[in-house]
């Protein structure tokens, strides 16, 4: 039975959803999992208390959330010495033609960082129009207008794919349970379905 920690960092709560359906999806396999928000964490990371880290961060104004970043930059030798990886959460994922953004923004991160997990994913989020902001909402419904995606201010859009993120945790988990086997990390944004 592996215990695998996940940490993650949200704005509008969508990656803390995608991060609890991850820990569920661990524990229905008979695993434990811990879920920490970014925002919440007290580190170091204790690598002998977890046999695997993912850490996910959602994409805003082109970034990863700073206290993830400083989170994964402050407890880089622990995530090294685990089974561990990065799940990004970005609208830009949705359209083909933004897959390299979306690759962009992963890209970013890791430079940033110093981190090289085993395992990258990008999953698409949500737009959360009820949440936001007057000038977000705004800002937001021209971005979508323009990608043509629903405008609707009064209601919120889900996109995210939970089958990847299936195929995703349990890929993880073969990884956890035997590292040398697992295939090279992928870092292209997987797509969609």
């Amino acid at each position: 039975m592996a215990h695998i920690l996940l940490l993650y960092g949200t704005t509008e709560g969508q990656t803390r959803k995608i991060a609890t359906h991850v820990a569920d999806r661990i524990r229905e396999q008979g695993h434990t999992a811990e879920v920490v928000a970014g925002t919440a964490f007290n580190g170091p990371v204790p690598a002998h208390a977890f046999d695997g880290v993912i850490v996910a961060a959602s994409v805003h104004s082109g970034r990863h959330q700073s206290e993830i970043v400083q989170i994964v930059k402050a407890n880089l030798t622990e995530l090294l010495s685990l089974p561990s990886a990065f799940l990004s959460v970005s609208l830009a994922v949705l359209d083909e033609a933004h897959h390299e953004e979306a690759q962009g923004y992963v890209d970013q991160f890791l430079d940033e960082t110093g981190w090289a997990p085993d395992l990258v994913e990008t999953v698409a989020g949500a737009l959360r129009y009820t949440k936001y902001g007057f000038v977000k909402r705004f800002i937001m419904k021209q971005i979508s207008k323009r990608s043509g995606r629903p405008t609707d201010t009064s209601r919120d859009f889900e996109f995210t794919d939970w089958r990847q993120v299936d195929r995703f945790t349990d890929r993880f988990l073969r990884h956890v349970a035997s590292p040398e086997s697992e295939e090279a990390p992928s870092t292209q944004p997987q797509p969609t379905s």
